[in-house]
């Protein structure tokens, strides 16, 4: 069966699921989150806590919307018709821009973790075998892709809830051979021992996190049962949210001393080692290769779909619109792969500056993304109660309340990396990414009146 737009539509809803809930669990919650903890100390509970709420309340404006229009591009789609054409020209190519830059970052972590276990094997040959295998896997189908996620998710939400279970029979004094405990939540300086900043900036840093459990409302275009699977996803990322991410947290700075710099460069790995839990390192490092995995698989998804729904309204050459016989953009595809080989070439080339900008850049683009849902949201919701009433069988809490609070958090977190140094450079290059996308708005409203009257004489 196929959408309107002419994709398949070959996700179930257990793919639907396992997607949102593998963009929810990425490869910085497992490595990233030491440093969070390093600074904000057994308080990084409550920075992951805020972050996590916002994320929640951004997915459920996402899941009002998608429920409403399930269209393919999304929360493109979205601010085009809340906040007109270049709020949707920025959403596109910022999320876009966000993806391509994750597939070439976690194609080379991936050939940084697989080295480790095959040294003879030079990085950029793995680099290069990880982005055309799963370039294949979006070549092939939808359903390819849904499978693929669906198994990597599956390994993921496996390996995070045995290490729940696993550190709540430690924390209760049951593990056997282990003297358990919660201990270093009060040690060390107490549980918030370098006060309230730390855990602020914490909840800015870990922003990052979260992005990706919005692929499921660009996939639900190709949704057997856009509505159902939509709602079902969000709905059970909500709670598995806070579950994986604010537990897991709690149970590294139970577990661990949370001033431990070596653990903290690696907490999961230390918590097992902690509960001798044999090869502790090489089972982690294969989760994390999972995690890095799925990340690849979503981003060169997530890019292409969002490539043809920019290239269907004119923001990107119609050539990106483009379907095979099987219902797969494939020139869209390809656009994101070549992208990728491009920034990873420039890790080698110029990894001080072309590939820093790229890196500093993306995140900053993510939380943009976030604050123009968010505002999409209040707009459509209004439109959506006065003429389509019906299209509303899933509703943000709180409206407009909470979007209004989410809106304010996010705008508080952008002015606040001005002022955090770590975060300063992310800020300045995310903001001339925009601007760069700014000019090429202007270029590109310059090109068409000569477009259309090119067409307009053409015979």
């Amino acid at each position: 069966m196929n959408s309107p737009s002419g994709l398949r539509r070959g996700l179930r809803l257990r793919h639907m699921q396992m997607i949102a809930l593998g963009g929810v669990i990425g490869a910085g919650l497992f490595v990233g989150s030491g440093v969070v903890i390093s600074s904000a100390g057994p308080a990084a509970v409550i920075s992951f806590a805020l972050t996590g709420m916002l994320v929640v309340l951004v997915m459920r404006m996402l899941a009002e919307m998608a429920v409403a229009y399930p269209v393919i591009g999304g929360f493109y789609e979205y601010s085009r018709l809340a906040l007109g054409e270049l709020a949707g020209f920025l959403t596109g190519w910022m999320y876009w821009y966000f993806w391509v830059i994750v597939v070439a970052l976690e194609a080379v972590a991936g050939a940084k973790l697989l080295g480790n276990w095959w040294p003879q094997v030079r990085p950029w040959e793995f680099t290069l075998g990880l982005t055309a295998l799963f370039t294949l896997v979006n070549l092939l189908s939808v359903r390819s892709y849904g499978e693929a996620e669906f198994w990597f998710a599956s390994i993921k939400v496996v390996a995070i809830v045995c290490f729940l279970v696993a550190g709540v029979v430690f924390a209760v004094h049951l593990w056997p051979g282990a003297a358990g405990g919660v201990a270093h939540l009060t040690r060390h300086g107490g549980f918030m021992p370098n006060g309230i900043v730390p855990v602020l900036t914490g909840a800015v840093a870990a922003t990052g996190f979260y992005f990706g459990t919005e692929i499921v409302t660009v996939a639900a275009a190709e949704s057997a049962e856009p509505e159902k699977a939509v709602a079902s996803a969000m709905q059970s990322v909500i709670w598995r949210v806070l579950i994986f991410y604010v537990g897991s947290i709690f149970l590294i700075v139970s577990i661990l001393p949370w001033n431990d710099a070596v653990r903290m460069e690696r907490p999961y790995v230390s918590v097992l080692e902690v509960l001798r839990v044999p090869g502790a390192a090489t089972i982690m490092g294969a989760i994390i290769l999972t995690a890095v995995l799925s990340a690849l698989n979503s981003g060169l998804f997530a890019s292409s779909r969002m490539l043809m729904a920019l290239a269907a309204h004119g923001d990107a050459p119609r050539l990106f619109a483009r379907l095979d016989v099987r219902g797969v953009p494939v020139a869209a595809i390809l656009a994101g792969t070549g992208f990728g080989y491009a920034a990873v070439v420039m890790s080698y080339v110029s990894p001080d500056r072309v590939f820093a900008f790229l890196v500093n850049s993306y995140g900053t683009v993510a939380i943009f993304v976030y604050v123009i849902i968010a505002v999409s949201e209040l707009r459509l919701r209004r439109r959506l109660e006065r003429e389509h009433p019906e299209r509303l069988r899933l509703r943000m809490w709180g409206f407009p309340y909470l979007t209004r609070f989410a809106v304010a958090v996010m705008l508080v977190i952008v002015a606040a990396m001005a002022w955090i140094p770590d975060q300063r450079a992310p800020l300045v290059f995310g903001v001339a990414s925009v601007l760069i996308m700014l000019a090429a708005f202007g270029l590109r409203r310059a090109a068409a009146p000569r477009a259309v009257a090119q067409r307009t004489a053409a015979p």
